[in-house]
């Protein structure tokens, strides 16, 4: 009865996180990671293992949504993903050095003040009523960073273009190290690269996230595996909880304003920033 409970409760704290993650673009990894860690007590390691097999779960229930809906650019996301991808790979095999030390509390405290740090671009972005039109550059042209979609909260076409795409490139490479590193799907830092870096809107911003964070999760979790980190009694429940979460979480962001998934974003990053700082020092 009691491993019934438990898994239940990992199932339901899947199901948030999915729906979480598909709506603010972070990936069900950010929400996770800390539910599992500081509600759980599950150690660090296996939690991130467990986050990054969910992540590819949110990632593939929210990107078919928002392929089908043109909200996620493909070819603005695969041209990022190049250094994020890299990114993992380093990323994870500097974690596997810092279980193998007994030193994860610095991974709290890391994963806390990336969170925090993210709030300031983002922030910045929800206080502007209206965007200042940036000037095409070479970027946008090149890598045919422009596309369309049907806003339903609007009732109307919105047509868009990317912008530094070599700044985005820049954030990828720092997110993939992130993610490969905290196991997460380093969805902060790619929402702030596109929304703030490459003044993409909201929207697709959040969407191509979502399929980008699985690709990325995708490359960290094979190293995970290997290092005996990923634990199916964990994985399964909060997979299933994310994939049912994620799925509804991308019918509501089609609904939802841009602004609204921006306070959204910032609301979670500060909550969950604050707590995984605490927890690195021993105080929650």
């Amino acid at each position: 009865m009691v491993i019934l409970l438990y898994f239940v409760a990992l199932l339901l704290a899947g199901f948030a996180a999915g729906i979480v993650g598909a709506m603010s673009g972070l990936g069900g990894g950010i929400v996770i990671v800390p539910a599992l860690t500081l509600l759980f007590g599950i150690p660090l390691e296996y939690a991130a293992g467990a986050s990054l097999i969910s992540t590819i779960a949110t990632s593939s229930g929210a990107a078919s949504a928002y392929v089908k809906e043109k909200l996620a650019n493909i070819k603005i996301g695969m041209s990022l993903e190049v250094a994020t991808t890299l990114g993992a790979i380093a990323g994870s095999l500097l974690a596997a050095y810092v279980y193998a030390h007994g030193i994860s509390q610095i991974l709290f405290i890391l994963f806390g003040a990336v969170l925090l740090i993210s709030l300031y671009p983002t922030f910045i972005e929800f206080r502007k009523v209206h965007r200042r039109r940036m000037h095409r550059d070479w970027s946008t042209g090149f890598f045919q960073l422009s596309g369309s979609y049907y806003d339903r909260a609007k009732k109307r076409v919105i047509r868009y273009s990317g912008y530094r795409w070599w700044f985005g490139e820049a954030v990828m490479g720092v997110a993939g190290v992130i993610s490969g590193l905290l196991g997460i799907g380093s969805g902060a830092l790619k929402v702030i690269g596109m929304d703030w870096g490459m003044k993409l809107p909201m929207k697709v911003t959040t969407a191509t996230s979502n399929f980008m964070i699985g690709v990325t999760a995708a490359t960290g979790s094979a190293i995970y595996w290997v290092l005996g980190y990923i634990q199916p009694f964990i994985v399964a429940p909060v997979v299933i909880g994310i994939l049912i979460g994620a799925y509804c979480g991308s019918k509501l962001l089609q609904r939802t304003s841009g602004r609204s998934i921006r306070m959204l974003f910032l609301i979670i990053l500060g909550i969950v920033g604050i707590e995984m700082i605490l927890r690195g020092f021993g105080v929650a």
